[in-house]
């Protein structure tokens, strides 16, 4: 299957071209970027495809039967609604759009054309993630009735006056990058349950003077830009009320507390577990033989982006529906939207 890249910078060369390296039924045609050296760079390190600077041009070519965007946030709208309509299957990388009504139209083209559209949320191709989802769908944790969420790092802003940073081109900061994960961690594992209310606030306190901006080690994606824009959040609360449980969060790129916590915490009245974030080892909390009991299942490691490849060039060829398709993530993308309406109001959302 002949497949494109567009957009090679840092998630594209991480994960999607190398999981598309090891499929053994995916060719690379194209690498596409509106920087002629980043595709051109592909191309050599790769040993494979072609370099474009106009992603139209991979739309013409009916050789190319899917795309993976990897472009920044702005963009992933506009180039998945005209890959679909030139009928194109498309991964898109999280998340599906800067706000709700970009992805709600990402919904309506998929549906008119009929083209794959999956969403980047590889977390639930992540063993780790399927075995907490199998071990609540099979109620050993009973009624899962709250969750906590934690993704806190210290002063963590990224690419500070960048893309990153920049609310017209990323929709918005801490929660609509690294919240969209673990938001749909939670809702993966507790079976998408629809939201009802919302109650948030984000924050945009911490690298508003980007000069002076102090922070450890290395900014990653990039050095400050210090003629840059900084109008996101880099951090924010809220609290969503679902037909499952009661969702907290807790977000930050960057806070005043040295400590990093990324974490989910899913609470039942039989037990609960902890889940880490980056290694996806969890911990189960219960009662056993009359006395409090704690174990850490095993699964079998794996790379998630590995399997999510492999998944979406598989459902291309079967028409499988995979839990990553826009009508699954349209709820995260919907919290997310409500989370950041109710903090430009100072009120909480009914949504319907």
């Amino acid at each position: 299957m002949k497949v494109a890249i567009i957009g090679c910078g840092t998630i594209a060369n991480r994960s999607h071209i190398p999981a598309y390296l090891k499929n053994p039924e995916a060719e690379i045609k194209y690498f596409c970027d509106i920087i002629p050296e980043r595709a051109e760079a592909a191309v050599e390190k790769y040993g494979c495809g072609i370099a474009v600077t106009d992603y139209k041009e991979v739309l013409a070519d009916p050789e190319v039967e899917a795309i993976s965007v990897c472009t920044p946030n702005r963009m992933h709208s506009v180039i998945s609604i005209d890959a679909m309509r030139a009928g194109k299957n498309v991964l898109c990388e999280k998340p599906a759009a800067r706000v709700l009504s970009e992805a709600l139209e990402m919904q309506k083209v998929q549906h008119e054309t009929g083209k794959v559209l999956n969403i980047g949320v590889c977390n639930r191709f992540n063993n780790g993630v399927k075995a907490l989802k199998k071990l609540i769908d099979e109620g050993a944790l009973g009624d899962i009735f709250h969750v906590y969420v934690s993704f806190r790092a210290y002063r963590s802003i990224p690419g500070l006056g960048g893309d990153f940073t920049t609310k017209a081109v990323a929709g918005g900061g801490a929660l609509i990058d690294w919240g969209v994960h673990f938001l749909d961690i939670v809702m993966f594992c507790c079976g998408d349950p629809k939201p009802t209310t919302v109650t948030g606030e984000a924050f945009c306190k911490l690298g508003k003077n980007i000069s002076e901006y102090v922070y450890p080690g290395t900014m990653w994606a990039g050095p400050p830009k210090l003629d840059g824009i900084y109008d996101v959040d880099d951090s924010v609360t809220a609290l969503i009320r679902t037909q499952g449980p009661t969702i907290t969060v807790n977000g930050a790129w960057a806070q005043n507390i040295n400590h990093e916590e990324m974490y989910i915490d899913f609470m039942g009245d039989k037990g609960g577990a902890r889940i880490d974030y980056y290694t996806k080892e969890f911990t189960v909390y219960t009662v056993k033989d009359g006395k409090v009991y704690e174990y850490r299942p095993e699964f079998e490691p794996n790379n998630h982006f590995e399997s999510e490849i492999n998944e979406f060039i598989g459902c291309i060829k079967t028409g499988k529906k995979l839990p990553s398709h826009i009508d699954t993530n349209i709820i995260t993308a919907r919290m997310m939207q409500a989370i950041y309406d109710s903090s430009d109001i100072h009120k909480e959302i009914t949504l319907d």
